[in-house]
């Protein structure tokens, strides 16, 4: 029995003018430790295409950046599958391009059984599309990763069905003809913390073939710069890439075979002093979702992701293509002591690793042959009132996914364990993620506490097996405002 740890269109041009308020310098936070960047290096010596793997923490610390005309900047996820955040101590210059997209699904295929996944891989920071079908463990396609992940499609008959288009900052789109539903509308205009795109649900078939796989959801990408952020040069333009990856292929020979649906656009965050564009000079920024197959065996289209740019002086020339922005001045400071934590410490008595892989192919946890359901999977919090439940969410690789509710929490509030007991496939990976909502009490030093000018009531938190915790705020009126990244 193995176990995978996850890590839970059109255009417009925007012009704005904003002045200077008092005369304030944003502050990035960078320490400069990473020196000044700027291509070609020693990284990246001749191609104009180069590809960076980020580190650990999934930040840089640049005192200046500058990705010149003709290059293309990418990133290889680590392992925590963190955001990219670029942070600079003083200016960034953008003329080329730099793209956490996601990628396309894989094709279906007729009369050939694919064994691997054929979903494809979100941007950094973004989720997986779901893999299709083979009608050996099921003949439903797997659904996409992330949030707003789109169901797979099934078989009507011995027709297969497209899978459901990923959700952000819209629902994504169902799949024609009773096919994979589209994943849901999830995240904040702040992008605090930041998350990226979800994947595209895969497609369903019968034995003997393999659907279509879900596309990737675009990556997430936050550039902080404690100068200024300016796009193009004289003529010329540039370009920041994070959409959602295509939906893989569908069959329409008879009986048909379901396409994938497209990945979810991603989500950028600029924040600066100052963002503008050279003169003459423009920008793109393109969180656009993936597209789907049509026709027999057609899926849902991924929906558009999130842009977020703060500054005190915005005079950028920016295309946006597949989102409508929001544009601020910087947000103030929302600091909540003693911050929540969850995690899966352990799956049927086998330790989780601190840092995940978060891959169907080489499992973090493989459990002895002789497991049998239901499984015990054992949670940690801390700072989280006791007797708070947790849910606890199995998805497999292909077919639907399954939730239960753990006991309360016991311990004390600074260290609190429970056990929930779930269903695992015995055939096929499987993703456990837990969350858990719960009110703020002021007399345990929880509150009160205002974020963007709203009182804070409740607090919830989210952990995928081994991995990092994901705290957001809940507000009197039902904001949903993300803790991490605030400033």
């Amino acid at each position: 029995m193995k176990i995978a740890i996850g890590i839970v269109v059109g255009a417009s041009m925007l012009a704005i003018t904003v002045g200077p308020v008092g005369a304030q310098t944003y502050d990035s936070g960078s320490t400069g430790v990473d020196g000044a960047f700027t291509l070609p290096n020693a990284t990246c010596p001749t191609s104009p295409n180069c590809t960076l793997t980020l580190p650990a923490s999934g930040e840089y610390n640049f005192t200046t950046v500058n990705i010149p005309q003709g290059w293309t900047l990418r990133f290889n996820k680590n392992t925590s599958n963190t955001p990219v955040v670029i942070r600079a101590s003083g200016n960034v210059t953008i003329i080329g391009t730099i793209d956490v997209s996601g990628a396309n699904g894989g094709s279906s295929a007729q009369n050939a059984t694919f064994l691997g996944p054929n979903g494809a891989a979100g941007g950094p920071g973004g989720f997986s599309g779901g893999t299709g079908a083979s009608g050996i463990v099921s003949t439903m396609g797997g659904a996409g990763g992330g949030p707003g992940g789109g169901a797979g499609g099934d078989v009507n008959g011995s027709a297969g069905l497209g899978g459901g288009g990923a959700g952000f900052f819209l629902s994504g789109a169902n799949a024609p003809s009773g096919g994979g539903v589209g994943g849901g509308v999830y995240g904040t205009a702040q992008l605090l913390p930041i998350v990226g795109g979800s994947g595209g649900g895969a497609g369903g078939t019968t034995f003997g073939n393999t659907g279509g796989g879900g596309g990737g959801g675009g990556g997430a990408l936050v550039i902080a710069s404690s100068g200024t952020i300016t796009f193009g040069q004289p003529s010329g333009f540039g370009t920041i890439l994070a959409k959602g990856g295509n939906g893989g292929a569908n069959n329409i020979a008879p009986p048909g075979i379901g396409g994938g649906g497209g990945g979810s656009g991603g989500a950028v965050r600029l924040a600066a002093t100052t963002i503008t564009s050279a003169v003459n000079g423009s920008g793109v920024i393109n969180v656009s979702g993936g597209t789907a197959p049509t026709g027999t065996g057609g899926a849902g289209a991924g929906a558009r992701g999130r842009i977020r740019i703060e500054s005190y002086t915005n005079t950028a020339q920016v295309s946006l293509v597949g989102a409508t922005p929001s544009v601020v001045l910087q947000p103030r400071p929302v600091v909540l002591p003693n911050t929540p934590t969850l995690r899966i410490t352990a799956v049927g008595g086998v330790s989780t690793p601190t840092t995940p892989a978060a891959s169907f192919g080489i499992p973090d946890v493989v459990l002895p042959a002789t497991t049998t359901n239901p499984v015990q999977i054992s949670l940690a919090a801390a700072q989280v009132p006791l007797g708070t439940t947790v849910i606890v969410s199995v998805k497999a690789l292909t077919g639907a996914g399954s939730s239960t509710l753990s006991g309360g929490l016991a311990g004390t509030v600074a260290s609190s364990t429970a056990t929930a007991s779930v269903t695992l496939p015995t055939n096929q990976p499987s993703i456990i993620t837990a969350s858990a909502t719960f009110d703020l009490v002021a007399s345990s030093g929880q509150g009160p506490f205002y974020a963007e000018g709203e009182r804070v009531e409740r607090v919830r938190i989210a952990a995928s097996l081994g991995g990092a915790t994901r705290v957001t705020y809940i507000t009197a009126s039902g904001r949903e405002i993300a803790a991490a990244l605030l400033q």
